[in-house]
């Protein structure tokens, strides 16, 4: 190992002496209590260090020792269902150690090594067999939700099996396997976070990330291996949001960063998740997902690398052939780690005072999602949801603006639909997805009328925005009838089906065709009342109709599996309005 002396103490930021033949983002153990850091400038010998825990009392000309390897994860069986710091260090396992604060230089290992897996050997793997990197050369069943794919790793560089053990019981540390340059294959391997796990080909995003809210699933899509942000306010849902998608979402696996966020809220998730059920497998959700905590009282530099921590652990179970969502709340508070460790090293700031490779960071972050072929031929995903937390609400704040050059799905929420207890509080004038296109051939073959219904629901919401502006101005009475039923149809449609309520054992998850045919229903009332009024029929008449407080209602009321009860409601419309039409005579081709 190198070593070094502290030279100067800046926070977080340390710089040292002595440490020529160091590389560039390698692990250094800092001062007497050898705390984790990591070189971020080198220039012959005097490098620049990141701490990731608390310095507090650490003294100049303190030892530095460089371990000469980059930053790395451990990955193996035992990852799921661990909540982890920002440089993996399981906060349970700590906690029993040593109680409730972390202490500097406190370690423990990532998984438990003392824990046997049991281990099934993939057909036709034996000593002598070929392989290449990233073959499947067995399973372990991590979880009853998740089977883990013990793969060849991306460095090993032998080509064929010296030794193989086969199946039986092995902790995550033994050797399983060796190749013909004598390296040693194991349960587990290791990955330094800053670098991109390779893959053999990256693929077009063509089927959408499911996840039972209506206003995302049918308005605005998110793809498997897409990727996309969350803006808005203090108090407008982003966590809300996020707790909703990653409880109900069709991933096999969630990723949840809390990143800079309160401990209350990471609080939520540890205490709700093991207790929801997985509507597709019928147990716990903690099953399949992996906790990453650097809440707004730990170590800021931490909050810098958790993002790369969480991303890394999604790519390594992508290349397993699974669709992995990741959870980052916020990257605005990860934004402001980096401003801070930006001043501390006296760099130039750029637009309110970030730093100027904010942009390129967050590029780097989010083009680590996608939907690819693994180098073990399964196809694989990593879709990341990123909340921004704009100060003020104000979109036109730098992480707000560039976040949006690199993502492609943008869920703005809204400060009056918070306030009015509309959730999620997702605009649908300033919110758009640019996956709409792209898994319209999905939605074709699952439900044919949701290009079609989805354009012209948009549509009449945006009529109805522009219709309130008047409304505000010379009041409704002053609009003609057929322009007031938008704003009754638009709002059965806000209330109906934009307004979902996530503590509704009914309404918290809506399946597809669910979701589909409250929407035909809505545009279907609309289609008719429109045709009657225009025949004369009062709106009082359409409005008093029994129909429209039931289709509002659906959400609510009707289960998932039960369509037999929406067509009956839907017969009630047909029958209800086919007595206005035939007193006002309005012809089938008006409808």
């Amino acid at each position: 190992m190198i070593h070094g002396k502290i030279t100067r103490i800046a926070g977080p930021i340390v710089y040292a002496d002595g440490l020529e033949g160091c590389g560039l983002y390698d692990v250094v153990n800092v001062g007497k209590n050898k705390l984790i850091g990591e070189i971020i400038r080198q220039n012959e010998g005097k490098a620049v260090i990141q701490v990731y825990e608390d310095d507090t009392g650490m003294q100049i000309g303190e030892d530095v020792e460089c371990t000469e390897a980059p930053l790395s994860l451990k990955l193996g069986p035992g990852l799921v269902g661990t909540i982890y710091d920002g440089i993996q260090r399981p906060l349970k396992a700590m906690f029993e150690d040593k109680g409730s604060f972390l202490l500097p230089g406190q370690r423990t290992t990532p998984i438990d090594t003392e824990k046997k897996w049991d281990f099934v050997t993939t057909d036709g793997i034996a000593e002598g067999s070929a392989i290449k990197i990233g073959m499947v050369l067995g399973t372990v069943k991590e979880t009853e939700s998740v089977v883990h794919a013990i793969m060849v790793p991306p460095y090993i560089k032998g080509k064929t099996l010296k030794s193989f053990k086969g199946n039986g019981s092995y902790t995550v540390d033994e050797v399983i396997a060796t190749t013909e340059l004598d390296e040693e294959i194991k349960l587990s391997q290791n990955w330094p976070i800053r670098k991109p796990r390779p893959y053999a080909a990256k693929l077009g995003v063509t089927e959408p990330l499911l996840t039972g809210q209506r206003v995302i699933d049918v308005f605005f899509p998110l793809s498997k291996g897409g990727t996309a942000a969350i803006p808005g306010g203090f108090g407008t849902g982003k966590t809300m949001t996020q707790h909703a998608v990653a409880k109900w979402c069709d991933a096999d696996l969630i990723i949840y960063i809390g990143c800079g966020e309160r401990g209350n809220e990471m609080t939520d998730v540890l205490t709700e998740f093991p207790e929801l059920i997985d509507p597709r497998t019928g147990r716990s959700l903690m099953e399949r997902t992996i906790l990453i905590a650097n809440t707004s009282n730990m170590p800021v530099a931490a909050r810098e690398v958790s993002l790369y921590s969480g991303i890394t652990l999604a790519e390594y179970y992508r290349d397993m052939g699974m669709a992995v969502a990741i959870m980052a709340d916020s990257t605005s508070r990860w934004a402001e780690a980096l401003r801070e460790l930006s001043g501390r090293m006296e760099e130039m700031p750029a637009e309110e005072g970030f730093p100027a490779y904010l942009p390129t960071r967050l590029a780097e972050f989010y083009e680590r999602a996608g939907r690819i072929t693994s180098l073990c031929n399964k196809e694989g995903s990593v879709s990341v949801i990123g909340a921004v937390s704009p100060m003020g609400g104000d979109f036109s704040e730098p992480v707000t603006q560039h976040t949006k050059r690199f993502i492609r799905c943008f869920w703005a929420l809204d400060r009056e639909l918070a306030n009015a207890r509309h959730y999620p509080a997702i605009s649908w004038i300033d919110s758009y997805s640019e996956y709409a296109e792209e898994v319209k051939d999905w939605w074709e073959k699952t439900n044919p009328q949701w290009a079609d219904v989805r354009d012209k629901a948009l549509e009449l919401l945006k009529k109805e925005q522009k219709l309130e502006q008047i409304v505000r101005l010379i009041g409704p009475d002053a609009l003609p009838d057929s322009e007031r039923i938008v704003l009754v149809v638009a709002e059965m449609m806000k209330n109906g089906f934009l307004q979902q309520n996530a503590f509704d054992d009914i309404d918290a998850y809506c399946g597809v065709e669910k979701q589909i045919k409250i929407l035909v229903l809505i545009m279907k009332f609309y289609n008719r009342a429109l045709a009657v009024v225009k025949a004369g029929a009062p709106l009082s008449k359409v409005t008093a109709l029994s129909c429209r407080e039931k289709i509002t209602r659906i959400k609510s009321l009707i289960k998932n599996d039960e369509m037999d009860k929406i067509n009956e409601i839907d017969s009630l419309l047909d029958e209800e309005f086919g007595g206005i039409e035939r007193i006002y005579q309005v012809s089938e081709a008006a409808v």
